[in-house]
């Protein structure tokens, strides 16, 4: 094929469920040809060897936190880690200020995001109790769904959770009602409210506030219930809904139970709920702190055998970028300190030291973080898929070369924090990430300009 922008050869790259030996043509961004005869020409040539090509990554759930805390995480630094990270496309969940609860705040977001982003990024709306008559209009945005918090907003921290809550039955019923008239993915933080701040106030009335009481004070309960009661909306409603970052087995099993009724429910999980347990909050304190908590070494394992016999759809890396200060608000009282852990740039590289070991087969992997993101999302076949048609979009990893996790070398605003993976040996650190046909990161340094990144919206039907 003659006037190719790129080629990509490689004897490793994934295509439908294996490796193969192959060259990928590139033309204006997107995947031209695909042969398993050599291409010769074109502007750029990357040899990638035996290196294994993947398709770009989708992490499904980040949040950014621009506008209203910056100093926490820009789109600027957030889409570079992304890219150290492989993450080709970002989904942007809500916590700013404000969030994205109407059309007008969708846009002003996705305009301050357009010159910032050097990675493709899609955007969650805002569902709340308090502006319910924008739901609808703010479905027709572009959004790709919708994010609802069943807790109240934490105290001081209002503004950043404006039209994202529904803490009572009632308005959660109604949100939920509202959202199924628009058929886009509603997805929940599934806790138990009442639970939760009774728990709290039991610990701190007893001055029990060592890291520990952190997950005490969210049982496995909280999230079961909140999860089950999501389902019976659902399917009283004909809402279709994801339950995000699932942390303990039960809950799963119940989505599990629901979609064999025929439910359209999704069930995410992140990293940390499979590589760490309760244990890292007596290590790492408030830098270990994430909602829902950390579970038993019990529930970890166990939540392995549901990833990999497909319950699990998709892993997204929950990043939640604090700094440092905020952490250590935490460092006398648990409770003080606000949850979350960055995460964009390890999810990948954490994944493939499993398939490495032999814990996660490698068509799984991708299905979990490229595939499955892009269907569930309307982003198919334009991401997630090294098809001819499709976005070039690719990641570079040397299957056999071993590193260490280096908060030294990450992008995110927020390294100082990301404590908990630091001196990791893993495999499979990206060293090329590939964007439409650009070269976006090569080994440590970012390629393009903000701006490069383009605001992908779902297309109404």
């Amino acid at each position: 094929m003659n006037n190719l922008d790129m080629i990509i050869k490689s004897k490793n790259v994934f295509i439908d469920g294996r490796l193969i030996d192959c060259s990928i043509g590139i033309k204006e961004g997107k995947i031209a040809s695909i042969s398993k005869t050599e291409l010769e020409k074109a502007k750029i040539i990357i040899d990638a060897k035996e290196k294994i090509v993947l398709p770009g990554t989708i992490d499904p759930h980040v949040h950014i936190r621009a506008p209203g805390h910056e100093e926490r995480e820009t789109f600027e630094t957030g889409t570079k880690a992304a890219a150290a990270g492989g993450v080709t496309t970002l989904i942007e969940h809500p916590i700013s200020t404000p969030p994205p609860h109407s059309p007008e705040l969708v846009k002003r977001r996705m305009e301050i995001a357009k010159n910032q982003i050097v990675v493709d990024i899609a955007f969650f709306g805002a569902a709340g109790i308090e502006y319910l008559d924008d739901i609808i209009p703010c479905s027709k945005t572009g959004i790709v769904a919708f994010k609802t918090f069943l807790h109240e907003a934490p105290k001081g921290r209002e503004k950043e959770f404006e039209g994202l809550t529904a803490p009572l039955d009632g308005d959660l019923y109604e949100v939920m009602k509202k959202i199924a008239r628009t058929n886009l993915l509603a997805a929940f933080h599934a806790e138990n409210n009442s639970i939760i701040k009774n728990q709290i106030k039991i610990f701190r009335d007893k001055g029990e506030t060592s890291p520990i009481y952190h997950v005490k004070s969210r049982p496995p309960i909280a999230e079961i219930e909140a999860t089950s009661k999501i389902l019976l909306f659902a399917e009283e409603t004909g809402a279709r809904v994801q339950i995000c970052h699932i942390t303990t087995p039960r809950a799963v099993e119940l989505i599990n139970d629901a979609k064999r009724r025929g439910i359209d429910v999704i069930a995410e999980t992140c990293p940390q709920y499979l590589l760490l347990n309760e244990e890292y909050l007596n290590k790492y304190g408030a830098y270990a702190k994430c909602n829902p908590p950390l579970r038993t070494e019990e529930e970890r394992k166990a939540m392995w055998r549901l990833v990999n016999d497909g319950s699990i759809d998709t892993i997204g890396s929950d990043h939640a970028p604090y700094t440092r200060e905020e952490k250590e608000r935490g460092k006398d009282n648990i409770f003080k300190a606000p949850s979350g852990l960055p995460g964009i740039e390890q999810r990948l590289p954490l994944l493939f030291t499993k398939v490495k070991e032999g814990e996660l087969a490698l068509g799984r992997m991708v299905d979990l973080i490229s595939r499955n993101p892009a269907k569930i999302f309307g982003l198919y076949p334009g991401k997630g898929t090294i098809t001819i048609g499709s976005d070039a979009d690719f990641v570079i990893i040397d299957p056999n070369k071993k590193e260490i996790i280096s908060r030294d070398k990450m992008f995110t605003k927020v390294r100082d924090v990301a404590k908990v993976y630091e001196g990791w040996e893993v495999y499979g650190i990206p060293e090329i990430t590939i964007v439409r046909g650009n070269v976006v990161f090569d080994n440590g340094e970012i390629k393009v300009s903000p701006g490069y990144g383009k605001i992908i919206k779902r297309q109404q039907h």
